[in-house]
């Protein structure tokens, strides 16, 4: 059972049911803390049945809708306001910490903090998000301004990763505006750490930000801006050097592909750019000689294929997608954190309907959102894979697609 997600949905029928947490508590015979701690999944990492039964006789709903009701797994729009509120602070816009007596978090307690959230990241849970990552922007700041000497640098590193993270989050809400806000700001911050490899990953995640939201040949210029300034530090800093040298060239690989959809006049020229910045990232990936997950890039050999399917999605590829798709080891593909094995299977699923492979694409549907439901039933990229499917049809699959689009939340 997942801690986090029960503790989402209690807060969600607490709501609907319109009772403060101090009278749930008092329902429930705890304390107001307690309750605090259950909703923000602290409590516990697997709630005792017998406190989910309680719940739910409480909230007057069930056991079943406490423990896997989709509904709730999805941000609601103001934890994103709060997020996009937070990045508009006069401390979090300025890098000025505010006028609080607080002293500024000690560097490892807020690298700790960072990566809780990036874990959870990973894991395919970005709903959660949404209140990790205000109070997190606002630390880190604190952070960079106060601390001195080696912990400011490290401060402004975390500082950065943070705001990267903030720009991962707003790309899975399809918030791609957003994400260039926070993309810009990592690479400013990035910059005060004077650390190469917190400067590469901050210039990947821009320049994801900027494709994503129709800046793609300028994404293009900047990351490989990048990668051509930055690539002999890297090569000096080992695993985290070369992993983020890599995804430099990913996301080249990626913006390029996004260009040459884009272009009216010559997108055969454009596609053909794309190898190549992806055999870029193969060169890296060889010398680093393994899958890691050095600065949670899950940079090498493994994610590199990830990136060749995906970019044969963007230039509508299917069945090259596919190709390249069966030919990564499954032992490889079950090592990856869940969040890339759930990406891979929603592209997956866009090439099977690039293919006319409709009722097997909401069967790679299903799988995902088994493995990392928030991927499949909040992200508008893959809502509107399914809506693709509803219009197109899904034959053999109709039945599931529609319970599928249900739990999307899509109209009927």
């Amino acid at each position: 059972m997942d801690g986090i997600q029960f503790g989402r949905r209690v807060a969600y029928w607490r709501n609907r049911r319109r009772y403060s947490q101090q009278e749930f508590a008092a329902l429930m015979g705890r304390s107001l803390r307690w309750v605090q701690e259950l909703e923000g999944g602290r409590r516990q990492a697997d709630p005792q049945l017998s406190v989910v039964r309680m719940a739910a006789v409480r909230l007057s709903t069930t056991v079943d809708r406490l423990l896997s009701d989709p509904a709730v797994l999805c941000p609601a729009e103001s934890e994103i306001d709060a997020v996009r509120a937070a990045l508009h602070r006069h401390d979090v816009l300025t890098g000025r910490s505010d006028d609080s007596s607080a002293e500024p978090v000690p560097v490892e307690n807020l690298r700790r903090s960072l990566v809780y959230a990036r874990s959870g990241f990973q894991a395919g849970h970005f709903a959660q998000l949404g209140v990790q990552i205000p109070e997190l922007l606002v630390d880190a700041t604190r952070a960079a301004d106060r601390h001195q000497g080696d912990d400011q640098l490290h401060a402004y590193a975390l500082l950065s990763l943070t705001l990267e993270l903030t720009e991962a989050a707003a790309i899975k809400w399809g918030d791609s505006e957003l994400a260039v806000v926070a993309g810009q700001r990592a690479v400013a911050a990035a910059e005060r750490s004077e650390d190469p490899v917190i400067q590469a990953s901050a210039a990947r995640h821009l320049a994801d930000a900027m494709t994503h939201h129709g800046q793609a040949a300028a994404a293009v210029a900047f990351v490989t801006a990048a990668a051509h300034r930055l690539q002999g530090d890297l090569l000096q800093q080992g695993p985290d050097g070369l992993s983020v040298l890599g995804m430099l060239w990913l996301k080249a690989a990626m913006a390029q592909a996004a260009a040459a959809e884009a272009d009216d006049r010559t997108p055969a020229a454009l596609a053909r750019a794309v190898p190549a910045f992806l055999d870029q990232a193969d060169e890296h990936a060889a010398r680093l000689g393994a899958d890691g997950n050095a600065l949670w890039t899950s940079f090498g050999p493994t994610n590199c294929k990830l990136y060749r399917v995906a970019a044969h999605v963007q230039l509508s590829e299917g069945a090259d997608a596919l190709a390249v798709a069966a030919d990564i080891p499954g032992e490889a593909l079950a090592a990856l954190p869940r969040e890339r094995r759930a990406h891979l299977l929603t592209d997956r699923a866009y090439a099977e309907t690039q293919a006319g492979l409709r009722a097997q694409a909401v069967d790679t549907l299903l799988e995902a959102e088994r493995l990392a439901p928030e991927e499949v039933l909040c992200r508008p990229r893959t809502k509107t894979l399914v809506e693709d499917l509803r219009l197109l049809g899904a034959g053999s699959s109709e039945a599931r697609l529609r319970a599928l689009a249900d739990r999307c939340g899509l109209p009927r």
